[in-house]
């Protein structure tokens, strides 16, 4: 990854709530991200690892080994699963709780590996969803 090199775009492209599978009862969910590569070079990856957080707790964690090579000026789209976190989401829901405000902060984290003796590559979203009347 030389001069010139543009950090590659990731963006949630859905988010959908899946069965459980297992004895705990706590949710998983699909989430598809769609990556866009602006360089030359194609984009090998050998593993992603990402959070997703709602007003600064960490709700949902995965982490994804089995991905797409990502042509040079080209896009595409992966699937991972993910679990949710039980004491973040009580803590959120407390805070929600005592908020006055029109909504809440999210902010998304990802780390993409290409691999051995290549730099990560780290990018993160952030924003607010408004509560709508």
């Amino acid at each position: 990854m030389g001069a010139g090199y543009e950090s590659p775009t990731v963006s949630v492209q859905s988010f959908r709530p899946l069965a459980s599978d297992d004895s705990s009862g706590l949710p998983r969910f699909e989430i598809i991200l769609h990556v866009i590569n602006p360089n030359l070079e194609p984009l090998e990856l050998a593993g992603v690892s990402y959070t997703i957080s709602l007003n600064g707790q960490q709700l949902i964690k995965g982490v994804g080994n089995q991905l797409p090579v990502i042509d040079g000026y080209g896009e595409g789209t992966f699937t991972l699963n993910a679990g949710f976190n039980l004491m973040a989401g009580i803590q959120l829901f407390r805070s929600l709780m005592k908020k006055d405000g029109d909504g809440f902060d999210y902010r998304f984290d990802a780390k993409l590996d290409p691999g051995a003796f290549k730099r990560k590559i780290r990018l993160s979203h952030s924003g607010e969803i408004a509560f709508s009347n």
